[in-house]
């Protein structure tokens, strides 16, 4: 018999490539997360991993168990969310995860609808960047999370993690001054001759962005190459508003969605943008009917609805 925790760990380890990595977010020693993957190779009979280098491969069957890890553990989860639903009332900890202006402009609506409507629950926040919050669900760091992408940057396919669209906002640029048309892109060559339009400008100045790694980031790059240009970084931070700042006093032009532009400064121009992002409520597989993840997801919807963001 194939044991479950065992499976999570043999999927964590194709999720995150090294067992140092599963065993530092599991608080595991890198030794135990082997012997119980060498203890789950016996039960399966047949090899699961393979030594590449200094590394450890998952063996064409290690694959295939990990896709049925997927359906199993989906499944556990489906479960654990049916009798969650037996339960007279929702309460207890619900650990959230979300990004630094979803904090700002989206989750204090939300605790304040969920406390209304559910006062037994107890949620408890955290900010992540959206690029790690499948490995927060899939540890159990987190229960749900507000999670974005932008055009550029897609959200990889995830089947360990279930998504619901929450919001769809446009891209500003912000600058300390310059032209403030904005036009309609209708496919790939248009956007890249609206985005050298509006971008070109900028092509020698210095850049704000997102620090590096995170999906801000990797978007600001790619909408300058777009343009034609290589973005000159000068600052890398996460805080929209410090971006509003330093743009307003000309140290730089950056990208700000719309969400965002309710707190810029005197001084700053605000340039939209054919380019989107799209923020969304991610939870674990199998997990949208948990009560507290559907309550969840009914009151950010309800918080941005009330913003007029709704999409």
């Amino acid at each position: 018999m194939l044991d479950v925790r065992r499976l999570h760990l043999l999927r964590e380890l194709d999720r995150r490539g090294t067992i140092a990595a599963v065993a530092e977010a599991h608080s595991f020693t890198a030794s135990a997360v082997s012997q119980q993957l060498g203890v789950l190779e016996r039960e399966a009979g047949v090899p699961l991993l393979e030594r590449s280098g200094r590394r450890v491969v998952l063996t064409p069957a290690g694959r295939t168990l990990v896709t049925h890890a997927d359906a199993v553990l989906e499944r556990l989860e489906l479960a654990v969310s049916e009798l969650a639903g037996a339960r007279e009332g929702i309460g207890g900890p619900l650990r959230i995860g979300t990004f630094p202006s979803g904090g700002l402009a989206i989750v204090p609506a939300t605790l304040a609808e969920l406390a209304l409507r559910h006062p037994a629950l107890e949620p408890m926040l955290q900010e992540i960047d959206s690029a790690r919050v499948s490995d927060g669900l899939r540890a159990g760091e987190l229960d749900v999370a507000l999670v974005h992408d932008y055009d550029f940057v897609p959200a990889s396919p995830d089947t360990t993690v279930d998504q619901v669209p929450l919001l769809e906002e446009s891209m500003y640029l912000a600058t300390g001054g310059g032209a403030t048309d904005s036009a309609p892109a209708t496919g790939p060559a248009a956007l890249g001759d609206t985005l050298a339009k509006l971008l070109g400008p900028w092509a020698t100045s210095p850049w704000i962005t997102a620090r590096d790694g995170t999906t801000g980031h990797a978007m600001a790059v790619r909408a300058c190459q777009a343009a034609g240009f290589q973005p000159r970084i000068r600052h890398q931070v996460n805080d929209f508003r410090t971006v509003l700042a330093l743009a307003a006093i000309g140290q730089g032009a950056g990208f700000v969605p719309e969400m965002a532009t309710a707190h810029a400064p005197e001084g700053v121009v605000l340039t939209r943008l054919p380019l989107f992002r799209r923020s969304k409520v991610a939870f674990r597989a199998g997990g949208g009917r948990h009560p507290a993840i559907a309550a969840f997801v009914a009151a950010a919807r309800t918080a941005v609805g009330a913003t007029g963001g709704a999409s």
